[in-house]
């Protein structure tokens, strides 16, 4: 790809053949109009070259003063019109036309020689911040509009660097989703280790044999005179599935931000049934657990006598 300048992008390649002619558009003018330049190659006609330049064929003899019913020569050179159908000098893409310096020149004087070109444009085509153009130096001052030569499109070298940062911000998002697998992977093993607490190998329906509170209701009473009660709250339930508690009444749970060990007491608000569960770990990283706030052993639930056993509402105090 060739480069306009060490810091603009150019997304198509610049050179380009027109009849296997070697092509560069250098904008020239008259007392009257701007123009480029076109030599002749064998086979070309005012149809042809006007074709390729967007120009009516009539129009093109017409500018260069030639009948259009006479024959064109081979190396003859033809004035091509740089009007408003065939030549723009606002956005940035099409087929560049360049202004070529013999002497330093300054932007705004360019500007004023060559269709009142915005200095502004002139600096973003180019990616330059002064105002001067140096000596045997190369300006895009506009761009030809037309189907039939390659399209280049000039991003400045503030886009390229909204690009990188795009780029960088994409790589850090794949470097983001790469860590989520991972912790859902962790998860997904964490969730395997749980299940050998709350889902063995054989889980049967029994039917409750101790009545009361449970196993854990004088290490409640001890734990709160040791430390007062703290918390009381609300939260939705799940069942967390276990063989214990059915014949011994010891009660277990899994809620967040509660230390393993702490004994919570668990009411069921719509009978104002108790019991008194301990605590095994937490509910994070479970997917399983999404939307619920904790989840009580089988055995708790039936002492309970919740009605639902997918999700139930508790008040849990500790």
């Amino acid at each position: 790809m060739k480069k306009i300048s060490a810091t603009v992008l150019v997304l198509f390649v610049l050179t380009f053949f027109v009849n296997g002619q070697k092509t560069e558009l250098v904008i020239q003018k008259s007392n009257k109009s701007l123009y480029i330049e076109h030599k002749v190659t064998k086979g070309e006609s005012f149809y042809a070259i006007g074709r390729t330049y967007n120009v009516p064929a009539k129009e093109l003899a017409e500018f260069n003063k030639i009948d259009i019913n006479k024959g064109l020569q081979i190396d003859q050179k033809l004035r091509i019109p740089l009007t408003e159908s065939n030549f723009t000098q606002k956005g940035n893409s099409g087929t560049p036309v360049y202004f070529k310096t013999e002497n330093e020149e300054k932007l705004t004087t360019v500007s004023k020689n060559y269709g009142d070109v915005s200095v502004s444009a002139l600096k973003s085509w180019n990616d330059i911040s002064g105002d001067v153009v140096k000596k045997n130096g190369k300006l895009i001052v506009g761009f030809v509009k037309s189907t039939q030569l390659p399209s280049v499109t000039i991003k400045p070298k503030k886009q390229i660097e909204e690009k990188e940062d795009a780029k960088t911000k994409v790589e850090e998002k794949k470097a983001e989703v790469k860590s989520e697998v991972k912790n859902e992977i962790k998860s997904e093993v964490k969730a395997e280790e749980v299940k050998k607490i709350t889902q063995p190998i054989v889980v049967e329906t029994k039917n409750l044999k101790v009545e009361g509170a449970g196993y854990f209701k004088s290490d409640y009473e001890m734990q709160i005179k040791q430390t007062p009660i703290a918390h009381e709250e609300t939260l939705t339930s799940g069942i967390l599935k276990t063989t214990s508690g059915w014949d011994d009444g010891k009660y277990y749970l899994l809620i967040d931000n509660v230390s393993p060990g702490t004994i919570v007491k668990i009411v069921n608000p719509t009978n104002n049934k108790a019991i008194f569960a301990k605590v095994l770990g937490e509910m994070a990283g479970i997917r399983q657990n999404d939307g619920y706030g904790m989840r009580i052993s089988n055995a708790g639930a039936a002492a309970l006598e919740v009605s639902d056993q997918e999700k139930f509402i508790v008040k849990v105090t500790y």
